[in-house]
Parts: structure tokens; sequence; C-alpha cells
């Protein structure tokens, strides 16, 4: 299955996408295992997270309707049916969400994914494995707490101006449109001016992938 529960046609076996995908993990780890050291700056005096805030009944309610109606085939929960029977499941994710919050654990169930192999483009060959890109699909609730627990690290990450003044990514009002906005309207400021521009762009292979756990529990 696909994005959404879409059906995808692949001519790839699950085992031989699976090695792949572990495969192409451990190379780019190993070709960066020789790497410096991480550098970690110190964060202001002033800001301090030293725990989540308690979550409440109508916190969780609103986040359940702000969901988006896409659904994963192998979800037993369908966001339909959360949304219709929010009253009543409410009260009861809103104490196993503040539970997992105290407590610093995730229940087990919430880790597990649904990976689909998706096709990088149309007109890619669907026999060759390395056309392919996994598509991770989480359980409706395991979604629900990470929404639950950006929120309030997004509140005090801008509350302390911790982000990048320039970052585009992953924050409200931002997107690859301002970025590239930004982009351009520095070049055409440099070109008025009569200076030179040139532009320098790195792509990340498997990026997602390979972020190594640990340097980011040390810089959170």
């Amino acid at each position: 299955m696909g994005r959404g529960g879409a059906p995808v046609s692949t001519a790839v076996g699950p085992d031989e996408a699976h090695q792949f995908f572990d495969d192409k993990v451990a190379n780019v780890r190993a070709s960066t295992a020789d790497a410096p050291p991480p550098y970690y700056s110190t964060a202001p005096p002033d800001c301090r997270f030293t725990c989540f805030s308690r979550l409440t009944i109508d916190d969780v309610t609103a986040a359940v309707q702000r969901l988006p109606d896409k659904h994963c085939m192998s979800d037993m929960l369908p966001t339909r049916v959360l949304k219709s029977n929010v009253d009543l499941l409410a009260p009861f994710l809103t104490e196993l969400y503040n539970r997992s919050l105290s407590l610093g654990s995730v229940p087990v169930l919430f880790k597990a994914a649904y990976i689909t192999p998706l096709l990088k483009k149309p007109d890619a060959d669907p026999a060759d494995v390395k056309q392919y890109r996994p598509i991770s699909n989480l359980s409706v609730l395991s979604k629900l707490l990470e929404r639950l627990v950006a929120r309030q690290l997004l509140v005090y990450l801008t509350t302390f101006r911790l982000l990048p003044e320039k970052q585009s990514a992953y924050r409200a009002y931002h997107s690859t449109e301002t970025a590239v906005l930004k982009v351009l309207s520095d070049i055409l400021l440099a070109v008025d001016t009569g200076d030179l521009a040139a532009l320098t762009l790195l792509d990340l292979s498997a990026a997602f992938d390979t972020v190594d756990q640990s340097i980011l529990l040390r810089r959170l």
C-alpha cells in the first residue's frame, strides 16, 4: 500500500527492499564513521525545559480534530472513527499521553510503522530496488502524541528564539516557497548592485534515515 493507503504495484519483493534500505543506511553511516565528534553550543542560561506540561482533555480533543483525514490500511483505529468518537476516547487518551510524557516513555506499539516502498519517479524502473524510497506510516495514536509533543517543543523554541532565523522547514508560515523567495531576493539584490551571485546546493543522502539518536538526544 502507498501513501494514504493507495495501492502500489511493485516488482521488488519485501525481503529485497528491506535489505536494500538497511544496507543503504549502514553504508551512509560507515562513510561518516571517521568524522570528527559533534560540537554542542550551549543554550542561553535562561532557557529551561525541564518537563512537559500536563495535557487536558480539551488539548487532546482539539488535536484530534486537527488531524488530516488520512488512513493507513494497517492502522487498527481509522482517523474518521477516532474523530467521530473523540468525546468518549479523549479522557482515556489524555491519561495515556500524560503518563507517557511524565515517564519519558513511548509505548512500544507506537514505534511500529507500516513501511511501504514507493517509486521515486513515475517513470522509474519498478524492478530496480534503487528506485524506491521507504514511506513509514505510524498509527494515528502515535502521530497524535507526536503532534502534542511537537506543539510544546515549538512553543519553547519560539519563545527563546532557539530556531535559526532563516529556517523554513517545520515552522508555521514557512515553507520551501519562503526559502526560495529569500534566495531569489538575495540574488536579485546582488545583481542589482553590480555584484556577482553564486548558489551552492547540498543534498544529503538519506538524511532523515541516518539521524544519530545519541547526537539528537544530546543536542536536545
